[in-house]
């Protein structure tokens, strides 16, 4: 997991599966820019699974900051559409786009 700061959001890039066994490094530093930045991003470009664990740490992190989730893959994308996330996440194909809207 990496964190760095992009034109005034703090990115937040994960790798791997997102799941109940494997959430808890993500949960902590996204939990942590929530409570430190208004504009936080998921990198999600090199989640290969995520599961209802990662739905749920998305949903509590857009009620603590204004999160973005940038260049989600195929499962990802087509997870937050089959659970409505998507009409209420703000979804970008990059993390350029996500940190500047």
């Amino acid at each position: 997991m990496a964190e760095s700061e992009y034109c005034g959001a703090w990115v937040v890039s994960a790798r791997g599966s997102c799941d109940m066994q494997s959430i808890t490094p993500l949960a902590e530093a996204l939990g942590a820019a929530a409570k430190q930045h208004r504009k936080v991003v998921l990198d999600a470009s090199g989640i290969v699974f995520g599961d209802s664990a990662l739905l749920n740490l998305l949903i509590l992190t857009h009620h603590e900051a204004d999160l973005r989730v940038a260049a989600p893959a195929q499962q990802m994308r087509r997870l937050l559409e089959l659970t409505g996330t998507d009409t209420f996440l703000k979804v970008r194909a990059t993390v350029e786009e996500a940190a500047a809207c």
